[in-house]
């Protein structure tokens, strides 16, 4: 599902990653950890067309977004990838069932077709009856819910979550975790997850560890 060749990426002097490789399936839950700095999110966002590496290919879905004008990787981004964020980034004036429409919408979605897929999802997450709310109305896990939510209203192929579980309470976030699973269960999608969480990152079905911009190699057994 994705493949990285040789990413390597600068910020002035600073050399955040130095040549990166990997490739993860289709259906796979991928965690991302390392120690601050270590390049974890330039290549989540760099996976996720946020931004581009100065060498190397990302390929999603046998795309190669490399080298997409932005016309044509914004179209490929809200069609294809699914973002969630550690402090959800929802729009306060506006509700849980329409902050879910949103990526619909600009995808070119009819209301009536946005409003389905969004209560399908509110359904799944447990959450038909906030549907109404607006996000200072919601708890903290209710508001990533409703960002995961929105994240997968276009069918993506991939959800890339940074931090996704940081600014929850212990028992928000193994919903949240369970989530993933749930989702990854019913839909096939494949989830990327760059976390400092432990607990997550051991129940993933890889763990990929970054250590000054390089993928630290595991260990033999």
């Amino acid at each position: 599902m994705i493949e990285i060749k040789n990413i390597k990426k600068s910020f002035g002097e600073l050399q955040v990653l130095k040549g990166i490789d990997l490739s993860i399936g289709k259906g796979e839950i991928v965690s991302i950890v390392g120690p601050s700095g270590a390049g974890k999110t330039t290549l989540l966002q760099i996976i996720g067309t946020l931004d581009k590496p100065d060498e190397g290919n990302v390929m999603i879905d046998g795309v190669d977004v490399s080298h997409m004008n932005k016309k044509k990787l914004s179209d490929f981004r809200n069609k294809h990838i699914g973002f969630v964020f550690q402090f959800h980034q929802l729009l306060p004036e506006f509700t849980a069932l329409e902050n879910i429409m949103i990526p619909a919408f600009i995808a070119g979605a009819s209301h009536s077709e946005a409003k389905k897929r969004a209560e399908e999802l509110l359904a799944f997450m447990g959450l038909q009856e906030r549907a109404g709310h607006k996000p200072n109305e919601l708890s903290g896990g209710e508001k990533q819910r409703v960002a995961v939510a929105r994240a997968l209203v276009n069918n993506p192929n991939v959800i890339l979550a940074d931090e996704p579980s940081g600014s929850l309470d212990s028992k928000n976030k193994a919903e949240l975790h369970q989530l993933f699973f749930d989702l990854r269960d019913k839909f096939g999608q494949t989830f990327v997850i760059v976390t400092h969480d432990e607990t997550l990152a051991a129940i993933t079905d890889r763990t990929i560890h970054l250590r000054d911009g390089e993928v630290v190699p595991e260990e033999k057994e």
